[in-house]
């Protein structure tokens, strides 16, 4: 978060508009966080940190601010009558635990069988770092990314696969490193062939 932003600006989600503190508002609750944790907010190596915080968090969670149509929006139609899957495969991406606040880190299988054009191979990387860059849970997060895919694109079908390591399981609680959580979600054509799926399943090496 930066000067630029207006005090109490209005963040339109999808539930319901959410007026946005301002900067001084978020700087103090930072300020509050480190104080409960046991340091003093005060000190040298803490006095800039909710400044810091602020900016962090404008960077980390600037998908509030973007919208998934505006990245699909333009598709290519002369695709010299290619109609197969299209996959885009180990899509990095990184979010945020809704329940913890805290980072969960993977990678994206995003396929497609188009029906009316084929939209730009880096424009499914965008798609999921909008979703991504706000307060999610995986499985939520799979079907955000689909959903957009089928209203926007309107393919035969669409699936999307997503593998993460969240760090509320490996910093806190069980403590279980290296754990990975698989989630996945089919429609149209992938969800009712089941040879379709084994190719998706094939093609991003999990059979």
């Amino acid at each position: 978060m930066d000067a630029r932003v207006k005090p109490h600006e209005v963040i339109t989600l999808d539930h319901a508009p959410v007026p946005r503190p301002s900067l001084k508002e978020v700087e103090e609750a930072v300020r509050t966080l480190i104080a409960w944790a046991g340091d003093d907010p005060e000190r040298e190596g803490l006095r800039d940190t909710p400044m810091r915080v602020a900016k962090a968090y404008r960077e980390l969670f600037s998908g509030y601010e973007q919208e998934p149509g505006e990245v699909l929006e333009r598709t290519f139609k002369e695709v010299g009558g290619y109609d197969d899957i299209v996959l885009v495969r180990d899509i990095p991406f990184h979010s945020h635990c809704e329940h913890h606040m805290v980072p969960f880190v993977g990678k994206a299988h995003i396929a497609y069988l188009p029906h009316d054009g084929v939209v730009g191979l880096s424009k499914l990387a965008r798609l999921v770092d909008v979703f991504a860059r706000r307060l999610q849970t995986q499985e939520n997060l799979t079907a955000q990314i689909l959903d957009a895919i089928n209203e926007h694109l309107g393919p035969r079908g669409a699936a999307v696969m997503l593998e993460a390591e969240h760090m509320c399981m490996t910093m806190r609680g069980v403590r279980a490193h290296g754990v990975a959580t698989i989630t996945h979600r089919f429609t149209g054509v992938f969800a009712e062939d089941r040879e379709e799926q084994d190719r998706f399943f094939s093609m991003v090496g999990k059979r």
